[in-house]
């Protein structure tokens, strides 16, 4: 297992990845977490690739690098991690660093755990010593990886009406 970024190369795997879990919003409304994947249409794939990443930092846009959760053995798409290289004030607030999801087949096998970890591992080569992640408070599976992770919580605020939980990684 290790974060890629994407390309051309994986194709085929982003739309399995993508459809699967599409059909798993419309059927059990699962959050779209994280949104980056979910942004643009996939089928045109060269769009997609081009219009992934975000290099503008303004109050409503931050730089971010999108990696990957790929298992070579399987040459599956396992997740995702959208890695904000800064925060505004929203993000500050309830985004975090790190958005990260695992596709609906393969969760509550450890990989949200490992996303996080290697995730971690990016931020800490973009110069990223503390690490912002969020959580909705019933979320479990989440605040289980970032807790195992070295997550502290800071608190919980109110996003829309759902309590979501801060928590601070010291890398």
């Amino acid at each position: 297992m290790k974060l890629i970024l994407l390309t051309k190369e994986y194709e085929k795997q982003l739309k399995e990845m993508i459809t699967e879990w599409k059909i798993d919003q419309e059927l059990n409304h699962t959050n779209h977490s994280p949104w980056a994947i979910f942004k643009n249409d996939c089928n045109d794939f060269d769009y997609y690739l081009e219009n992934l990443d975000c290099k503008e930092f303004n109050e409503n846009m931050v730089p971010t690098t999108t990696y990957f959760l790929y298992d070579e053995n399987r040459d599956k798409l396992i997740g995702a991690a959208n890695i904000r290289h800064k925060l505004n004030q929203k993000l500050l607030a309830t985004g975090g660093h790190i958005g990260d999801g695992i596709r609906p087949s393969e969760r509550k096998k450890g990989y949200g755990t490992l996303i996080i970890k290697l995730a971690l591992e990016k931020c800490k080569e973009l110069g990223i010593d503390r690490v912002l992640i969020t959580c909705n408070s019933d979320n479990i599976g989440s605040k289980k990886a970032i807790i195992k992770n070295g997550g502290v919580l800071e608190n919980i605020v109110d996003e829309d009406g759902v309590p979501c939980e801060r928590y601070w990684i010291q890398l």
